[in-house]
Order: C-alpha cells, then structure tokens, then sequence
C-alpha cells in the first residue's frame, strides 16, 4: 500500500462573481488538467449577507455538472425547464447541465453560509446528455462518526458506509471532521484524481501544516492521511475520480472538448436555440 505524497498546493483567492457575490475561487482555468476531471471549486463563508444575496442571476450551463455542498446556509434555485426548490444547511444539489440548461441560485440571508460549489467536467460521451437535477437531502448522506472524527459521505464509500451514486462521473466526495490532535487515512483508487479542500481550520499532511482554503492535490496511490492540529479542529473535502483525460475548451459558464463546439454553443445562445429540452 502506498500513500499519496503531495503533488500540488493551491491557496483560495478572494474573487468576486454572479451579481456581486464574494468568495473564494480555489480550482479554475489554471488547474484544469491537473484536477481533471475537476474544473472549478469556489468556497462561500460569510457571516454578512451583503457578500451573497445579490446572487447568480439567471445564466448558462452546458457540459458540465455543478456540485453545490452547504454545511450552513440557504440557496433558492429555478431553471428554464420549470424546476425550482431549496438547499438547505447540510444538503447538497448535483446538477447535470448536459446539453444546455438556464438557472439562478439565489442565497438566502443566514447566520452563517458555509458550503462549496464544485464543476465536475462531464466526458464527450455525455456533454449533450438531457439535464438533470438531483438533490440530495441529509438522510442521503451516509455518516461515520468515531472518538475523532466524523466523515460525511455524500457520494461513494468509506468503511462499509455509503452516499449517493452520482448519474455520470462516479466521483467520491467525502465531509470529514477531526478533532484536535487526531489522524485519519481515506483510501483511494491508485489511478484516481484525489484531492482535499480545508474548508474550516488546518490540517498536517506529511508534517506540513495546511492552511484553511487551501486545496492539495496528491500524487497516485492507495491512500491519503491527514491530521488535525493539536488543540484545533479540522474540517475538510475529500474529492477523487477518475481522470478523463479529453481536451477542454472552456468558455465561461460552457465547457466543452473543442474550439469549435464551444463556439457551436454560444451561437445557440445568441440564437435561442441552446435549450434542447422542453419544460417539465
């Protein structure tokens, strides 16, 4: 058995999206194929309302799928196929925009909004797949709570507990909690992307000490461990899949395999013929 070493470091940076929204930009355009088949991951944690609410205004999506994770927090959503709902604290949503969706999400006033959003490029086989919701509530989500720690799994498995099975790519996503001065080993598919995000305090990997908002990437093999600092808790995001090795060409909200798809798409827009699909 060999554990991952660490492969790559990438510290959030404060970032400024949708109508306003400030958070913390961790994954995008520059690590793209190193995180493969993870595009982007942004971190929200505000205790003002002011940095959320004006939120994501109604926009595009094609070939991706968009993972939104909230440990606290509430965000209302509505798409152009007549879907609408909630997420709530401890919740999370799986969207498939496959071949072209148009949505808002739109952050509630809360006490605390702390959570993820999370693009998972989709391979060429399913870019154009029918768009999807799949929401995942709290009872979805196995939990495996030790004297140290508690691991949420929202999708995939660990120690005989499982999450949910996503529609395309199968990747594992992991809510880990420690406590002060304790340790614990994930493991993993030697082939797997796999990373962590620090989404509340730091962690000791390898005798380093990793700051809050930071993502590490690993290197292949059958494991990955990490501690809590002595005294302070941690908490983080395990995430591995399966790499698709395929170009990407991204634009903006649109993420495809080529220069000229890409282009396909956005002439759709501009043309009223993006949505493939009719309102339920």
């Amino acid at each position: 058995m060999t554990e991952r070493a660490v492969k790559k470091l990438v510290s959030g940076i404060p970032a400024v999206d949708g109508a306003g929204v400030r958070l913390v930009r961790v994954l995008g355009r520059d690590t793209v194929y190193d995180f493969d088949p993870f595009l982007m991951l942004d971190s929200f944690d505000s205790i003002d309302p002011g940095d959320y609410i004006a939120g994501f205004p109604k926009h595009p999506h094609r070939g991706i799928e968009t993972v939104t994770y909230l440990i606290s927090g509430e965000i209302d959503h509505e798409d152009s196929l007549g879907n609408k709902g909630r997420i709530l604290s401890g919740q999370s949503q799986w969207m498939t925009s496959g071949s072209g969706i148009l949505h808002q999400e739109m952050p509630r006033p809360a006490e605390r909004m702390l959570g993820v959003q999370l693009w998972i490029n989709l391979p060429r086989k399913d870019k154009m797949t029918e768009p999807k919701y799949f929401d995942i509530t709290e009872d979805m989500i196995g939990k495996k709570v030790t004297e140290s720690a508690t691991v949420r799994v929202i999708s995939g498995e660990y120690k005989g507990i499982t999450g949910v099975r996503p529609h395309h790519v199968q990747a594992t996503c992991f809510d880990v909690e420690l406590s002060g001065g304790s340790s614990i080993s994930l493991d993993t598919r030697p082939e797997d992307t796999a990373f962590v995000f620090l989404i509340e305090g730091e962690a000791v990997v390898q005798g380093d000490l990793i700051r809050e908002k930071t993502a590490v990437l690993f290197s292949n093999g059958d494991y990955v461990t990490l501690s809590a600092p002595y005294g302070k808790k941690s908490r983080f995001l395990f995430l591995s899949a399966e790499p698709l090795k395929e170009p990407i060409s991204w634009g903006g909200p649109i993420v495809m395999n080529t220069t000229d798809e890409l282009q396909h798409a956005f002439e759709e827009l501009r043309s009223g013929k993006f949505i493939k699909h009719a309102p339920v």
